[in-house]
């Protein structure tokens, strides 16, 4: 039984979770390292937070927010910043300043020019997004600001990110219930993934009775 855990969880129930992500040693080291530490330790409680994780960074391999968008995507899903083709034709498959423009002044950061949307973009297992999160986040873990955003391209900092989430939104109460729609819509702020967030909880909760 890994410490700090009141049931056994071991790498094989890891990597038969995460299946056959490459790098499930060095996400089970900083499970086992993190998670007790937000009493993220009980069965029921792993058991949602990998099952809600998983769909967040699609399989623990998405960890830094995508942002190579189509000029018609961004249209969609960014109108007031994008509004015209013209102006999202200028942006598209340019992440970097499409985080720029699409969250300047707001969440914390500054105007575009200031580059604070790529640098608090979406990163971690719950992709935390904004210079006021990082903040918080920083400050949570005695940390300088300026040193979080590579802290997060780290196994250890995808973790202790999504942990951080996860204690300031209270979600071990919800897990507690196995309240997979309340966690989603905590996280998500909607119901996006629902169907899929439900399997991957049913499967790691399956996988760790074993």
């Amino acid at each position: 039984m890994a410490d700090g855990f009141n049931f056994d969880f071991s790498l094989e129930k890891c990597q038969a979770i995460l299946q056959n992500n490459p790098y499930s040693e060095h996400w089970y080291e900083a499970l086992c390292k993190v998670l007790p530490d937000y009493e993220i330790n009980t069965l029921e409680r792993v058991a949602c937070f990998m099952g809600q994780t998983m769909v967040e960074s699609a399989g623990y391999k998405a960890i830094i927010e995508n942002l190579n968008y189509r000029p018609e995507t961004l249209m969609k899903v960014w109108p007031h910043y994008f509004p015209t083709a013209d102006v999202a034709n200028q942006y598209a498959h340019h992440p970097e300043q499409i985080a720029n423009r699409a969250y300047a002044n707001r969440m914390g950061n500054g105007p575009e020019e200031s580059g604070d949307g790529w640098k608090f973009c979406g990163r971690g297992l719950i992709q935390i997004t904004g210079k006021d999160n990082y903040s918080r986040f920083a400050e949570s873990i005695d940390t300088p600001l300026d040193d979080v955003p590579e802290f997060l391209t780290t196994f250890e900092g995808c973790v202790q990110s999504a942990c951080w989430f996860w204690e300031a939104n209270n979600l071990n109460a919800l897990a507690d219930n196995g309240d997979v729609l309340g966690l989603t819509k905590k996280i998500n702020g909607g119901t996006l993934g629902l169907n899929e967030r439900q399997q991957h909880t049913s499967n790691a909760h399956q996988v760790l009775q074993g």
